[in-house]
């Protein structure tokens, strides 16, 4: 009998690569984006709040003001560092937001489902984490379609809100760049570059009391 290792579901999990340099900038295929931004609305959340919207920025103008924050903010990041890990980081690619074919903005509101959310009340973040599961769910449905996902975490929530026009109490919880690629890579661009090393399965389970191993 196969190892469910081997099963489609697992293979896709274990591809998922944070793209930025392999995006062909190809135009996409409307059911083919309807099918993963389905994909990411039927994720889990807290509530059956739903508390995410997507918004799908395919303006050159737009993504072209994004970019050059994004470049200002890796600048402010770059000059803490010294030594090996700024020639590190200079060789890291850290967005491919005008390569792409497109971006998806992913909110947070934290009203939606009204005040008393079933399983809210105790762990406020639980509908931003049902906003990190939906994000996933998009990740594996691109990868699944051969289109590639990057994750953009160098900006400021506030220019992007006035950017995209979002209101005020709505959060930007990801800058998505999406679209076909040419591939994706073997390894993780942060571990091919030196950045940082995947950790053993074995250093991170714990068991009974936290710190307990085996």
């Amino acid at each position: 009998m196969d190892s469910p290792l081997d099963t489609p579901f697992y293979e896709v999990l274990h591809r998922r690569r944070d793209v930025r340099a392999e995006f062909t900038g190809a135009p996409v295929a409307e059911p083919t984006l309807r099918r993963i931004l389905t994909a990411a609305h039927a994720a889990p959340s807290v509530g059956l709040s739903q508390p995410w919207d997507f918004v799908v920025v395919r303006d050159r103008a737009l993504r072209r003001a994004f970019q050059e924050h994004v470049q200002a903010e890796r600048s402010v990041f770059a000059a803490d560092l010294s030594g090996e890990r700024a020639e590190t980081f200079a060789r890291i690619k850290v967005e491919g937001v005008l390569e792409s074919s497109l971006g998806v903005v992913v909110t947070y509101d934290p009203e939606r489902g009204g005040p008393t959310v079933l399983g809210r009340h105790a762990i406020a973040d639980a509908g931003l984490y049902s906003v990190c599961l939906a994000i996933q769910n998009l990740w594996l449905a691109a990868t699944a379609e051969n289109w590639g996902v990057g994750w953009v975490s160098f900006y400021r929530e506030d220019f992007l809100r006035r950017l995209l026009s979002i209101p005020g109490g709505v959060r930007p919880v990801a800058w998505l760049c999406l679209g076909p690629v040419r591939g994706l890579a073997q390894t993780p661009d942060l571990e091919r570059h030196g950045w940082r090393k995947r950790l053993p399965l074995d250093d991170v389970v714990h068991h009974e009391r936290y710190g307990q191993r085996r």
